[in-house]
Order: C-alpha cells, then sequence, then structure tokens
C-alpha cells in the first residue's frame, strides 16, 4: 500500500500537483472591520457593497465586521436614504493574510467615503486621490 501511495505522490508532482501546494489557497482571510464617524449623522446610514455584491445596510449604532480572503477587494458605499445628490463611492482594500483591516465611514457634501483608520483626508483631498481612500 505504502508502495502504492507513493507512486500516487510522485505522479502527481510530475504533472504540476506540486504547485497547487505553494498555491495561495492554504492563506488566512483577513478581517475587515468597518465603523461609522462620530459626526456620521443620526438620521442616515450606509449600503455597503463588497466586489459588486451588496452585503448590508449600516445604521446608528452599528459597524460591520467580516472575514474576506486575501487579495484585493472593492468596497463600494452609499448614503441611504438616497435623497438629494447622492453618489457611491469605491475604495480597493488589499486584504492581508490574518491581518486587520479598520475603515471609517465619513459623511461629508453628501457623500459616503470609508477611510483607513489613522488616515482622516478632506473630501477634496479624497476626490483627488480619485477616491482611492490612500493619502
Amino acid at each position: 500500500m505504502s508502495v502504492f501511495g507513493c507512486a500516487m505522490f510522485i505522479s502527481t508532482v510530475a504533472h504540476g500537483g506540486a504547485g497547487y501546494l505553494r498555491s495561495n489557497h492554504h492563506f488566512p482571510p483577513g478581517r475587515l472591520t468597518i465603523d461609522r464617524a462620530p459626526n456620521f449623522g443620526w438620521n442616515l446610514g450606509f449600503h455597503l457593497q463588497i466586489d459588486g455584491k451588496p452585503v448590508t445596510s449600516i445604521a446608528q449604532g452599528h459597524s460591520y465586521s467580516t472575514w474576506l480572503s486575501a487579495g484585493p477587494h472593492v468596497l463600494t458605499v452609499l448614503k441611504v436614504p438616497a435623497s438629494g445628490y447622492t453618489e457611491p463611492t469605491s475604495t480597493t482594500v488589499n486584504i492581508q493574510p490574518g491581518a486587520e483591516h479598520l475603515y471609517v465611514a465619513m459623511w461629508d457634501s453628501n457623500l459616503v467615503y470609508l477611510q483607513p483608520a489613522g488616515f482622516w483626508l478632506t473630501p477634496g483631498a479624497y476626490w483627488q486621490n480619485h477616491g482611492d481612500g490612500a493619502p
């Protein structure tokens, strides 16, 4: 039996199966947490999409946290209720394996946008950075 098992393993490696063993399928996910800024507004919330898929709407007193696979993901937020001028904004986050990624939802000039915790940009600076959330 052990000879048969060794032969199968050698055959798998010979056919390129070892690439799977070194692939990123074994990286742990990273943690994404999105909090609301204290001055966000008592009567406003925001709708969150991750990679174009609707995830949740977040109201006052709530936050959102999830595990995401390692790699780039697009976070899109939109003010709710959508009264007056409103437009979605997107931020790309590169999730690192096993790392914590904290973002804060900000509201200004009728737009909701996400900022990495510790980086505070004005809406004008955010616009100049094309909404990528990085200073």
